[in-house]
């Protein structure tokens, strides 16, 4: 039987019942199991060194950088902390940043939901709003109250931009996708090219322009039940792909 290709997926860093912990939400996980993939938990420290990243990603065959109820580090794109801006993760922080960079540079199938599409966007230059929703024009973006269904059900339209990565996975201009995020996409890092856009123009999706692999970022959470919804299983099936194709790459090589 074929080896599932290996994948992946950063951690957080919690605290629980005092001890420090790296987690991961089972949904990331079961998704991509789901999809043929096989997803390991990448753990995260501050003072990760360039080794042992390199050590970490050396097998991979895709990366997947996850959404979190903590933000990026606003000093991580030369902005003041505002008072809404609560939860943080150094931790992730430090080693999100650096696996953008090796990802691309490897050719990793790159998948970034949520936090980590904000964390690919401020690895490449760009920067984010704390609060989307003090933003005159936006939307409000943040979760809504309920069970997890209620959560993660489709909240708001999304126009998806064509010729991109996006509309050559999808097949449709619109869909309606949910949304459970605080801070957001302001300036857009210039390697990366605008894919999809919520109906208040908030930047809902991107690529990385030029990869010569799959290298796509969202701001919603297709890893919610994506067989039940034709884009976000869409997504999977594409990111499936890119981690096949990455693995024959590396046993062709190593033959």
């Amino acid at each position: 039987m074929p080896t599932r290709p290996l994948v992946g997926v950063i951690a957080c860093r919690r605290e629980v019942e005092g001890h420090p912990s790296h987690m991961v939400t089972d949904k990331y996980l079961s998704a991509l199991r789901d999809y043929g993939l096989a997803p390991v938990m990448l753990p995260v420290w501050e003072d990760i060194s360039p080794a042992e990243v390199a050590a970490l990603t050396g097998r991979l065959d895709g990366l997947v950088l996850t959404g979190s109820h903590t933000n990026v580090a606003p000093q991580r794109y030369a902005a003041e902390r505002i008072p809404e801006n609560t939860r943080a993760d150094h931790d992730r922080d430090s080693l999100a940043m650096a696996l953008v960079s090796v990802a691309l540079e490897r050719d990793l199938p790159l998948l970034g939901i949520c936090r980590g599409f904000q964390e690919i966007n401020v690895a490449l230059g760009g920067s984010l709003y704390q609060a989307v929703q003090n933003q005159p024009g936006k939307l409000d973006h943040r979760e809504p109250e309920g069970d997890k269904a209620s959560r993660y059900a489709p909240a708001h339209d999304l126009a998806i931009r064509p010729g991109g990565v996006l509309a050559r996975l999808f097949d449709g201009e619109q869909a309606r996708v949910n949304s459970l995020h605080q801070q957001g996409v302001d300036r857009l890092a210039e390697g990366l090219r605008i894919e999809a856009v919520a109906p208040d123009g908030l930047v809902e999706a991107a690529s990385v322009t030029g990869a010569r692999s799959f290298a796509l970022a969202v701001q919603w959470h297709p890893e919610w039940q994506p067989g039940t919804h034709a884009l976000y299983d869409a997504i999977f099936r594409g990111y499936a792909r890119a981690c096949e194709a990455h693995q024959g790459q590396l046993t062709e090589a190593s033959i």
